[in-house]
C-alpha cells in the first residue's frame, strides 16, 4: 500500500489519537510510540512500539528500523538529545529537534522568551532542592507558584501563599515530575483576569493564528475551555506578536512547521508570556467543534508539508473534561446518551485509555452556543450526566 508520508508519533495519548486520526485521513501511515501498551492513538495507527523514550538507545533502534519520513513528539520525557543527533544524521523531527529541547523544559523555554527575545513573563527562579526554593520563593515573593520544569498537563504544580508550604509543594513537584531531573521552577504569582492558549500555525506559507482560547484549571489541569476569548484588540496584537518572535526562534536546523500553542496571562491590556507546546494542545480539543479545521488537521497538514490555511473564524464552543476519580482497570462508561441529548450541539470523545485513576481525563463533551457563556453551560451540563462505573 502507498502511503503520502510514514509518521512515527512519539506518545499516543488523546491529543496523539485525534492527530493519528487527521494524518491519516491525509494518508499516513503512523507508528505510535508510548510507555504502555495500548494506548489510546496506539488502537488506531497503523503499528506500535511500546518503550520508554527516556531510554535513548532504545528510542534510536525504533526510529532507525521505522526510517519515519517525519518525527513527531507529543510528551515531554523523551531523551531529546537522541532527535538532535538523528536530526543532524537527515531525520525530520517536528516541529525541530531545538524547539523539542528548549520546549520539553520549562527552563529552556522561559530563557529564550525572556532572556532572549525580552518577551514579558512573570519573575522567576529555578530551584533544585529545597533550600533552593526558599532562597527563590525569598526573590519572588509570595504567593509564587512552584512546578517541575519537565511535566505536562499541570501535574506537579502548586500556587503557595505562606513559606511553611513550601516544602509540601516542592516534594509534590518532584513526585509528578517527568524526566530525571529534580529541577523546579518557582515563579511570581500573576493576578490575572484571564488566561488563554493561543494556537499559532507555522506552515509553507509562513505564521497564521487560530482565534483566542480561553480556559480554566484546577489541581493545575485543564477543565474546560471555550473558543473565541474575549479579548482586547490590543490585548490579542500583544499575544500574536510574542507568538511569531517565540516561534520563528524555534525553527531550528528544520523546517519549524506545525502547530504550537502558546500560553499567556492576561491583566487588562496586559499579556504576559507563559509557556508553550509544540504540538496540539489539551486546551484546543475545542477546536474540533468550533473551527473547520481542528488543530490536529492543521498540524498533520502543516507537518506533511501541505497548505494549512484555517477555513474560517471559530464559532462559539466549549470543552468540559470527564474525569475518573479512581484506579481501576475495568470500568464503563454510563450517560452517553443523557449527555448527548442534553442540546442538538453537543457532542463527545471518549479517549479509550485502558486505565483510570483520580482526576485523570478519559473524555470531553464539546457543545456550541449562540456565545461561549451558553456553550459553556451546555458542555458543563452534559459532562455532569456523564459517569464512569468501577466494577472493581
Amino acid at each position: 500500500m502507498a502511503f503520502t508520508k510514514t509518521i512515527m508519533l512519539l506518545g499516543s495519548g488523546e491529543l496523539g489519537r485525534e492527530f493519528t486520526i487527521s494524518a491519516k485521513r491525509l494518508g499516513a501511515r503512523v507508528i505510535a510510540c508510548d510507555a504502555y501498551d495500548d494506548a489510546p492513538a496506539m488502537q488506531l495507527a497503523d503499528a506500535r512500539e511500546v518503550l520508554s523514550m527516556l531510554d535513548g538507545d532504545a528510542l534510536r533502534e525504533v526510529i532507525e528500523r521505522h526510517q519515519p519520513d517525519l518525527i513527531v513528539p507529543e510528551i515531554e520525557a523523551i531523551r531529546t538529545e537522541v532527535l538532535a543527533e538523528l536530526e543532524a544524521d537527515g531525520f525530520n523531527v517536528v516541529p525541530s529537534a531545538h524547539a523539542t529541547q528548549l520546549t520539553m523544559n520549562r527552563d529552556a523555554i522561559r530563557d529564550l522568551a525572556a532572556q532572549e527575545l525580552g518577551l514579558v513573563t512573570s519573575r522567576y527562579r529555578y530551584a533544585e532542592s529545597f533550600e533552593d526554593v526558599q532562597v527563590c520563593a525569598a526573590y519572588t515573593g509570595l504567593p509564587c507558584v512552584i512546578k517541575p520544569v519537565m511535566s505536562s498537563s499541570g501535574k506537579g504544580q502548586s500556587k503557595v501563599v505562606a513559606e511553611q508550604d513550601l516544602r509540601a509543594a516542592w516534594d509534590f513537584a518532584v513526585a509528578n515530575m517527568r524526566g530525571d531531573r529534580a529541577r523546579v521552577i518557582v515563579e511570581e504569582y500573576v493576578d490575572f483576569d484571564y488566561e488563554i492558549t493561543l494556537l499559532t500555525v507555522r506552515d509553507k506559507h509562513g505564521i497564521q493564528f487560530c482565534d483566542p482560547i480561553g480556559h480554566r484549571q484546577e489541581r493545575g489541569d485543564y477543565q474546560e475551555s471555550w473558543q473565541p476569548a474575549t479579548m482586547a484588540p490590543e490585548a490579542i496584537d500583544k499575544a500574536r506578536d510574542m507568538a511569531a518572535k517565540v516561534v520563528q526562534a524555534l525553527q531550528g536546523n528544520g523546517r519549524g512547521w506545525g502547530i504550537f500553542g502558546v500560553e499567556f496571562f492576561v491583566r487588562g491590556k496586559d499579556v504576559i508570556f507563559s509557556e508553550l507546546s509544540p504540538r496540539p494542545h489539551d486546551t484546543g480539543m475545542v477546536t474540533m467543534i468550533s473551527q473547520g479545521f481542528s488543530q490536529f488537521d492543521l498540524h498533520a497538514r502543516a507537518v506533511m508539508g501541505l497548505s494549512a490555511s484555517k477555513s474560517s473564524p471559530s464559532s462559539p464552543a466549549a470543552s468540559a473534561v470527564i474525569l475518573a476519580n479512581q484506579d481501576s482497570t475495568d470500568f464503563a462508561y454510563e450517560g452517553l446518551n443523557a449527555a448527548i441529548d442534553t442540546d442538538p450541539s453537543v457532542d463527545l470523545r471518549i479517549f479509550c485509555k485502558p486505565t483510570t485513576r483520580p482526576y485523570r481525563r478519559m473524555g470531553i463533551v464539546l457543545a456550541k452556543g449562540e456565545n461561549t457563556d451558553q456553550a459553556r453551560e451546555l458542555a458543563s451540563a452534559a459532562a455532569s450526566k456523564m459517569n464512569i462505573v468501577y466494577r472493581r
